[in-house]
């Protein structure tokens, strides 16, 4: 059995550590940085996807603005062309099940990443599965994995992502995903391409 740890040295230790994460949010945001939060790092490492595309997705599919802040928000869905935006996950599921009632289920996208619900079905067993913000970025991540191809530009997947057809309404949404990045990832950043994957 191990030794018991002593109680001061376990508030030593997480006053260290609480510190250090403080000098890594100073040091991101002094160099214009916004690091993605570990959930995205984490759905993004095993999708192989950068996690600064994934986290600027999510920016820009289900942002809102919280005390001056901009975050994803994971109980966020588009109906129809119409954002909604609930304060807990059982209200966004009740969203769900009465768009459903009235408007074709690829007609809605649910959660962070806003996964469609018609074009993804195969992704989920109900679709309030959706609005678990761990599986929607894994989703959200698998999707981006899928419409990147090696050797390409990660922009390139992010708008395949919004339209896979292509097109203006993919250049409209890579624009846009890439102010998102650029905020990400701090200003003279290089932008993650297929010769330079991020975590």
């Amino acid at each position: 059995m191990a030794a018991p740890i002593a109680a001061s040295s376990l508030a030593r230790r997480a006053g260290r550590a609480a510190v250090a994460l403080v000098l890594c949010a100073c040091t991101a945001i002094a160099f214009g940085q916004e690091v993605p939060p570990p959930a995205y790092q984490l759905a993004a490492q095993q999708a192989g996807v950068p996690s600064p595309v994934l986290y600027a997705v999510a920016l820009q599919e289900s942002g809102a603005r919280l005390r001056g802040r901009l975050i994803p928000w994971p109980w966020t869905l588009n109906v129809a062309g119409r954002a909604e935006r609930y304060a807990t996950r059982a209200g966004a599921c009740a969203g769900i099940r009465q768009a459903l009632a009235h408007v074709p289920a690829n007609r809605i996208d649910a959660g962070l990443g806003q996964v469609n619900l018609g074009y993804h079905a195969q992704r989920y067993e109900h679709p309030c599965e959706l609005l678990d913000p761990y599986r929607n970025l894994a989703i959200a991540a698998e999707i981006l994995q899928e419409q990147h191809t090696p050797g390409e530009d990660w922009l390139i997947a992010i708008g395949r992502y919004h339209r896979p057809a292509g097109g203006a309404p993919a250049a409209r949404y890579r624009r846009s995903v890439h102010q998102h990045l650029t905020r990400v990832l701090g200003p003279g950043a290089a932008l993650p391409t297929a010769r330079s994957p991020m975590s």
